[in-house]
């Protein structure tokens, strides 16, 4: 049974610091709390749900220490036909099957999703609090897509979904479409977003009439996909996403000796 303590400020579930800290997913964290093997500051705790903070508690797994994991963040380029989630229960191949075998043993997540048949950038990191950041819709940060469609797009399609409309109770949203190039059969469009809700871009383009027959994700925030090959990996440098997004919260990069509160760098 989960616990009723309630959480102090900068407090989480025991299973969600162990996954903030990028020990372990909270599935297999869960487990092992369950199963004794975790200790929070010398006591060894049961309950998946106890109040912990992340950033200061001492975590035992096994006997052994567990400090915050070196910062790791990679730029994928996403092929067509695999998901972002780590299994899938139609049994579809993942993001996470076609990494390197060094990263495999990683505990990485995806920021934010592209769908089964979508292509190009997709970041990947071990520090759930970047990855956390770098979605809120708060944080505006602009992710920029190409877009092919069946048809010829006209301006007043393009101006209502700069506009938003309606679909399934959700408004939907394009901060800009440019169209690149036009005929009867197809059109191919420069699609930006501020906030990714799920299939956003199908979505708006079926509501005008076209279906989407290619889309590929070009650049999130300033991070560009450039040239990386379809199925390929780059490291992004702790430096280089400090300088992209200046303002973003990092959790991985923390001594467990620091006990201030979240840090922004």
């Amino acid at each position: 049974m989960s616990t009723t303590q309630r959480r102090r400020p900068g407090q989480v579930s025991l299973e969600r610091a162990l996954s903030k800290r990028g020990i372990a997913s909270r599935t297999v964290a869960n487990q092992w709390i369950r199963e004794g093997k975790v200790k929070v500051n010398g006591v060894i705790r049961l309950d998946p749900g106890f109040p912990t903070n992340p950033d200061t508690a001492k975590i035992e797994v096994d006997g052994v220490t567990q400090r915050r994991t070196e910062f790791k963040a990679i730029l994928l380029h996403k092929p067509r036909g695999v998901v972002t989630t780590r299994s899938d229960e139609k049994g579809r191949p993942t993001v996470f099957s076609v990494l390197p075998a060094e990263l495999q043993k990683v505990h990485l997540v995806s920021v934010g999703r592209l769908d089964f048949a979508t292509t190009g950038l997709l970041i990947l990191t071990n520090d759930t609090r970047l990855a956390a950041w770098l979605t809120d819709p708060e944080n505006a940060i602009q992710r920029v897509y190409i877009v092919s469609v069946r048809g010829a797009v006209s301006d007043e399609s393009i101006q209502r979904m700069k506009d938003g409309i309606q679909d399934q109770g959700e408004i939907l949203k394009a901060d800009q479409v440019e169209l690149l190039k036009k005929s009867e059969r197809e059109s191919r469009l420069k699609v930006t977003l501020t906030e990714g809700k799920n299939r956003e871009i199908r979505r708006l383009f079926l509501s005008q009439g076209h279906e989407v027959t290619q889309l590929k994700r070009i650049s999130f925030g300033e991070l560009e996909l450039d040239s990386l090959p379809i199925g390929q990996i780059r490291d992004i440098p702790l430096d280089e996403i400090k300088a992209l997004f200046p303002d973003a919260e990092f959790s991985t990069t923390l001594d467990l000796t620091d006990l201030s509160s979240p840090v922004k760098l």
